[in-house]
């Protein structure tokens, strides 16, 4: 290995070994360039049992006297066949969480660091958590093979970085193939869920990530900030570092100690999603299991909202501007339980209840499988779908749900049987927040959620008068109480595409006009530049095909042909644009390029799009397609069209 790969290594290495990094360091090169190792690793088990045992000792002394009193000498190896059953059967995410039990005894093998510091036992118990850093990690005795480097939980490995520098003439995609083509899916050490939950290919300018490796399948993620940083707009990349690597953030950040168990704890999700696949022409649904890490503007964003929730408290709006192709459920799910559970500097919890709001009329079911799907106390998500009535959500703001999630339009309807709040506080995310955030909905909303004690009070300071002389029966008074931003109430506004009002209404104020008005901007950003060329979506404009009109609409003279100008001109252009048969013509074009050269695509899941110039002209093009295939039943047998657009028609 070049001298120069051996440094970033090197560099990687200690950092994680600093105070700041919190990681011991497992093994070494002495001056000669022999490898010293200060802990056990056994290559079959792939695993370091005496640093688990040491910490189970450390953090369950009389756990783990009951242990070792009943296996004696055999301890050791009882824990580990004990730990491998659960893996097993569990999952190692399910036993890094919840620990294992054998004989009676209970034991963790990781403990988490608590919302508040009201227990002083559970931070010592943090902070004992042994985080290894390895590097040439040898994982199986087949053959000499090793990972660049590994960290380890309690002695159990967990994230594995193939590292390649481009001075040597390698780069993040030598370490893909690497992990392709040189690490086997059906070694012991590589099975999902079992040892690793996350393996990065990283070079001096990107990361990148995967959670399960399958061979020439493996399928890597980009895991970079962007160009101009996170939480701003830009490209696909990362900016350059003056201090460093252009992926320092990975290790200083992500994989800091504290970072990776925080992951570990409350972003990390394995879980079990059904897919229909065709084979032999048969049809059928399979269950497929894949762990869930955060991209990296995930992970940016949950971690800038509660830093700053934790730091301002209740009151504030956030708009975040994440593209199509972001991940926005995932973002929506992790942002929402943190928030049911993040305490304040008084070790108090900030929040009362977490409602997830969609305006959607049914509600969007991929929110609510993904947030219901990640692992949470029995009852503490209330999903008032279509089956439930307004009365429904009612009653679970009044008893105090801690994530609620509903429609919008369930408001204007519930705030009847909600109860006046007094000194409760509400975190409202907001899916979609670029449509009906100003209609009566959106009213009903902040109005039945407002404290009303401190509403009233404010109202007669403004308006003179005594609170006993406020009347709330007043369609008047309640529309003053209930407008504008209250401090029991955060907002969490999510879109791709805000508006002028969504802006002003959910922006952060980041400087102000010449006029000294205020200028507002998203408090996260994720672009659909970024999201385009880190390929989760597609570039419509960089490949698409207009339709001519094929027609002339008027010939002045024959030796002048010209088009008429002006009025008339734009009249005639929009009779022919819309009128039936041209429409029926398009479609016919349309169609037959989408059948013939375009469904086969995307093994056998092609998808093409139609960009009208107005949403009238899109409902043409959708009732057409509509009845094209109507009319094509056989050859269009498994086609079909949907439409999409703001407002109404």
């Amino acid at each position: 290995m070049d001298k120069s790969e051996k440094r970033f290594e090197r560099d990687i290495e200690a950092f994680l070994i600093s105070p700041e990094g919190g990681y011991t360091q497992f093994n070494g090169q002495d001056a000669e360039g022999n490898w010293m190792h200060t802990r056990q690793h056994d290559v079959a088990k792939c695993i370091y049992m005496d640093v688990l045992c040491e910490f189970i000792a450390k953090t369950q002394p009389r756990e783990w006297a009951k242990y070792t009193k009943y296996y004696g000498d055999k301890a050791a190896d009882k824990l580990y066949h004990r730990l491998e059953t659960t893996i097993s059967n569990q999952g190692l995410l399910y036993v890094l969480r919840n620990g294992i039990e054998d004989m009676g005894c209970k034991l963790k093998v990781c403990f988490f660091k608590p919302e508040s510091e009201l227990n002083p036992i559970d931070m010592e118990r943090y902070e004992a958590n042994i985080l290894g850093c390895t590097r040439q990690f040898r994982y199986t005795t087949a053959n000499s093979n090793t990972i660049d480097m590994v960290l380890s939980v309690n002695g159990i490995p967990v994230v594995a970085l193939e590292l390649k520098n481009q001075l040597t003439g390698q780069d993040y995609v030598c370490a893909i193939n690497q992990f392709k083509n040189d690490r086997s899916s059906k070694e012991f050490a590589f099975r999902l869920n079992h040892r690793f939950l996350v393996y990065f290919a990283v070079d001096l300018y990107e990361a990148w990530m995967t959670t399960q490796l399958a061979d020439g399948n493996t399928r890597f993620l980009p895991f970079n900030q962007g160009t101009n940083g996170a939480g701003n707009t830009g490209g696909a990349g990362n900016p350059a570092n003056p201090n460093g690597y252009a992926t320092s953030y990975l290790w200083e950040e992500v994989l800091q100690r504290d970072s990776l168990l925080d992951l570990i704890h409350r972003f990390i999700s394995f879980v079990k999603e059904k897919e229909e696949v065709v084979k032999n022409g048969v049809s059928k649904t399979v269950t497929k299991e894949k762990m869930i890490f955060p991209r990296y503007h995930q992970y940016d964003v949950v971690k800038k909202v509660l830093a700053d929730v934790r730091q301002n408290g209740v009151g504030t709006n956030y708009l975040i501007q994440h593209s199509a192709g972001s991940g926005k459920s995932n973002s929506i799910a992790w942002i929402a339980y943190r928030l049911a559970s993040v305490h304040g500097a008084d070790n108090t919890g900030l929040f009362d209840s977490v409602i997830v709001v969609t305006n959607r009329v049914v509600l969007d079911s991929q929110l609510q499988d993904t947030i219901n799907g990640f692992e949470h106390q029995v009852g503490l998500v209330e999903a008032i779908d279509d089956k439930k009535n307004s009365r429904s959500l009612a009653e679970a703001i009044n008893d105090k749900k801690r994530i609620i999630i509903c429609t919008i339009q369930k408001f204007l309807f519930a705030q009847k049987d909600m109860e006046k709040f007094r000194g409760r506080k509400f975190a409202i995310i907001i899916d979609e927040a670029h449509q009906g955030q100003s209609g009566l909905s959106a009213r009903a909303l902040r109005r039945s959620l407002i404290d009303i004690g401190i509403a009233i009070k404010e109202y007669a300071e403004e308006a003179g008068i005594e609170e006993d002389e406020v009347d709330l029966t007043d369609e008047y008074v309640n529309a003053v109480i209930g407008q504008g931003r209250h401090d029991n109430q955060s907002f969490f506004a999510f879109t791709a595409t805000p508006k002028g009002q969504t802006l002003e209404t959910f922006g952060t104020v980041v400087g102000q006009t010449p006029e000294g008005e205020p200028i507002k901007a998203p408090f996260h950003v994720y672009s659909m530049r970024q999201a385009i060329e880190e390929g989760y979506i597609l570039d419509v404009l960089s490949n698409y095909t207009t339709i001519r009109e094929a027609f002339k609409l008027i010939r002045v003279s024959e030796d002048n042909p010209e088009l008429v100008e002006g009025a008339a001109s734009r009249a005639l252009f929009k009779y022919y644009k819309q009128h039936g048969y041209t429409i029926a013509q398009k479609t016919e074009m349309i169609m037959a390029n989408f059948l013939e050269n375009c469904r086969y695509q995307i093994s056998g899941k092609g998808k093409a799009m139609v960009v009208a110039d107005s949403r009238a002209n899109a409902v043409r093009y959708y009732l057409a397609i509509k009845k094209y295939i109507a009319d094509h039943a056989e050859q269009c047998a498994g086609t079909d069209v949907m439409i999409a657009f703001s407002g109404e028609v």
